[in-house]
């Protein structure tokens, strides 16, 4: 119905103007589809207009355009998206060496490696993810990825413009409406006619304003002429001529308002368009009108040339992706909204205080596909129905972080690095053991045993230092020495705050990592993503002048302070002593601003305070960290690879760590001979390692076994699993 109504304005704008304002050689220009031989007026009669002459398409034009259908179609399939990794033809995969970190890869360097060229083969990891994709192009469907930074989420936006269904682009031209100023005349036209329709109107003008210049220059000089040789009035002759001038120039403007403003021009697009509109503002997003400071006099710009496309109606037929879609405001969320629902959306001013807000175009076309991306938080700023209308009119899918190691994976790792010295541009090849020494950067990264991590940003950004160090040295490839070295180099900010704080700690001796202490216990911590340190926990048992309560200091979040709650329970559990009448004080030395989040730390509160409760010492050349069970099982905590190398760093000889945690430690080769890793799986074997002082603790010990009783003695006999990570 909308096409039907633009037709019908289109033909009564027609019959409005008159002969001499319409370009002779405007091809298409008032024909909302820019085709057929001339204009139609709205009796169906023909005005005339000049044919608009197509290109006669050579043979190998419209082979090419069926060779890349059938590409399409492939990939509109599915098939071959990224599962082999081609290299050169000299270059073989040995099946019997999968196992070695290159996949069976036989390469001297990454050149060797041949890079796809289509953006959706580059593609590693996020298989579901892409299958999403897939299907989401070929069915012109909106989608939503959720998963942390890093991980592929705009790559993947990306690779869906290309995918999409071939379509008739078009371009978008704004006119100028002589009933209303302040509502343009919105026409949409096949890609590249634009262009053309605006050149032919230019044309047009500037030939009407040579003809005008020509008569104004013959009027001046006959009315000049007069005022000198007969009226004899130099004066009055100059006056003359200027108001003839100004008159002159002054409906100079009026052709001038006439040339439409080529709002949308997709005429050198060869594939859908994408428009990345993450943080975009208002006005970006949904178009703006200028403000035009001269509003009268003859002085103002026309109003359909201060109209400003957005986002939303660049990627017409194409892709808009928007990441962090929760940093949108609600308002712009709700216009977004009925973007995708209408499939149109009409252009006005955004500042209230501008006068392009007293401006507002026709609807202009704004049949996108949307995909939003953000992290976990991202869902809960995010209008409710703007959600709903992508749920229920697409797909939402949870990005991976990491993903099963596998000799293919391996190779497709190998890729990566050549996809990342490709685009780069500037980067040397990366020899064979440089590429072996990035596939283990990523299994430590993963954080899990026998997986890789799929945050290739991160990575990326070694690949990049690494290969920005080789270069420095003027060297034709990149080594394995050089990724180790970029390694140091390219620190996260968390890590440089962390090793700081280990060396200030040992400038005022506040890390004890030699003798036993009573009621204190090296714990360790996660400082952001990947940077461990030590937190001392001290503990001390007091008499209460009350009901005896456990009290803990140090910034304790919510999370923090219900793992100290369950600490108190394995406590009155496990001791013999009466703490009803006395108060326990818990103390995390130093925790800093940031306070103590999770219960990774409750191995080491329950050790301490047990230590103070018995005055049993402690020994202080070990760290732990683990959490705990009201039951007294040890659980699985993250970090333990950042948290053991904070420990070797601090000078530690031992670190216990949950049995749950033990496939996932994946520490540097330099720290491994430097300190001693102990998993546990009960807080008595944590006791049994952690405490000195033989007769004391084997009493203790003995007595936590009669109490856990067959529970222990099953676990050591029959081996039984130990918790699943939770």
């Amino acid at each position: 119905m909308s096409n039907e109504k633009e037709k019908n304005e289109a033909s009564d704008a027609d019959e409005r103007r008159t002969p001499q304002e319409e370009p002779a050689d405007a091809p298409g220009a008032s024909d909302p589809d820019g085709g057929g031989s001339g204009r139609e007026r709205g009796d169906g009669t023909d005005l005339p207009g000049p044919d608009i002459e197509e290109p006669y398409p050579d043979r190998s034009e419209e082979q090419g355009a069926s060779d890349r259908l059938d590409e399409d179609e492939e990939l509109l399939d599915g098939s071959d998206l990224g599962s082999e990794v081609h290299v050169d033809s000299d270059v073989e995969i040995d099946e019997e060496e999968e196992d070695n970190l290159l996949g069976g890869l036989q390469i001297n360097s990454s050149a060797d490696i041949e890079v796809p060229d289509r953006l959706v083969d580059q593609v590693i990891g996020q298989d579901h993810a892409r299958d999403i994709i897939l299907k989401a192009a070929k069915q012109r469907r909106h989608v939503m990825m959720i998963g942390s930074p890093g991980t592929g989420k705009s790559m993947l936006a990306k690779a869906m413009s290309q995918l999409l269904p071939k379509e008739e682009l078009q371009d978008v031209l704004v006119y100028h409406n002589p009933d209303d100023g302040n509502e343009p005349k919105v026409r949409t036209v096949p890609a590249g006619k634009g262009e053309q329709i605006v050149d032919a109107h230019k044309e047009e003008a500037r030939k009407r304003n040579q003809m005008r210049s020509f008569l104004m220059w013959i009027i001046i000089a006959v009315v000049f002429g007069y005022a000198i040789l007969i009226a004899q009035a130099l004066l009055l002759g100059i006056i003359a001529a200027g108001v003839i001038y100004l008159a002159f120039k002054y409906m100079s403007r009026g052709s001038d308002a006439m040339v439409p403003n080529l709002l949308v021009n997709n005429a050198d697009q060869q594939v859908a368009p994408f428009e990345d509109a993450t943080g975009a503002h208002a006005g970006a997003l949904l178009g703006d009108v200028r403000h035009d400071p001269f509003q009268s006099g003859g002085m103002e710009t026309p109003s359909h040339d201060r109209v400003e496309a957005g986002a939303i109606h660049k990627s017409n037929k194409g892709v808009l992706f928007v990441d962090e879609i929760n940093t949108l405001d609600i308002r712009s969320q709700q216009k977004l909204m009925t973007a995708i629902q209408e499939g149109e959306f009409a252009i006005t001013g955004q500042s209230e205080r501008s006068s392009g807000a007293m401006v507002q175009t026709e609807p202009v076309p704004t049949d996108f596909v949307m995909v939003a991306a953000g992290n976990l938080d991202a869902m809960e700023n995010m209008h409710p129905a703007l959600r709903s209308r992508i749920k229920g009119y697409g797909y939402e899918v949870y990005m991976d972080d990491t993903i099963e190691d596998s000799p293919e994976m391996r190779r497709k790792y190998a890729r990566f690095v050549a996809q990342e010295v490709q685009n780069d541009g500037r980067l040397p090849p990366f020899t064979d053991e440089a590429i072996e020494e990035i596939i283990l950067e990523a299994r430590r990264r993963a954080g899990r045993k026998g997986h890789l991590t799929l945050k290739f940003r991160s990575l990326g950004g070694l690949v990049r230092v690494s290969g920005d160090i080789a270069r420095a040295e003027s060297r034709e490839r990149t080594r394995r020495e050089d990724v180790l070295q970029a390694k140091a180099r390219s620190r996260s900010i968390e890590q440089q705050l962390a090793d700081d704080y280990i060396e200030r700690r040992k400038d005022y001796e506040l890390t004890v990592n030699q003798g036993d202490v009573v009621g204190r216990v090296n714990g360790l911590a996660v400082m952001g993503e990947d940077s461990g340190i030590v937190l001392p926990v001290m503990a001390e048992v007091t008499p209460s002048q009350g009901p005896g309560e456990v009290i803990a200091t140090g910034q304790l979040k919510e999370m923090a302070q219900e793992a100290v709650q369950n600490v108190s329970a394995i406590i009155k559990k496990f001791s013999d002593e009466d703490i009803s009448e006395k108060d326990v004080h818990i103390q995390f030395v130093q925790a800093g601003e940031g306070g103590v989040d999770g219960d990774s730390a409750s191995i080491t509160v329950a050790t301490a305070v047990i230590s103070a409760l018995e005055g049993i010492p402690v020994r202080q050349d070990m760290a732990m960290t683990g959490s705990l069970s009201v039951r007294g099982d040890v659980l699985p905590v993250g970090g333990v690879t950042h948290k053991i190398e904070a420990a070797a760093k601090s000078g530690l000889d031992t670190v216990i760590i949950p049995k749950a945690n033990e496939q996932d430690v994946m520490i540097e080769d330099e720290y491994k001979e430097q300190i001693e890793i102990i998993p546990v799986s009960h807080i008595s074997e944590v006791l049994d390692v952690a405490l000195a002082g033989e007769p004391a603790k084997d009493s203790l010990i003995d007595r936590l076994k009669n109490i856990t009783g067959s529970a222990l003695e099953q676990r050591e006999v029959g081996g039984a699993s130990s918790p699943s990570p939770q």
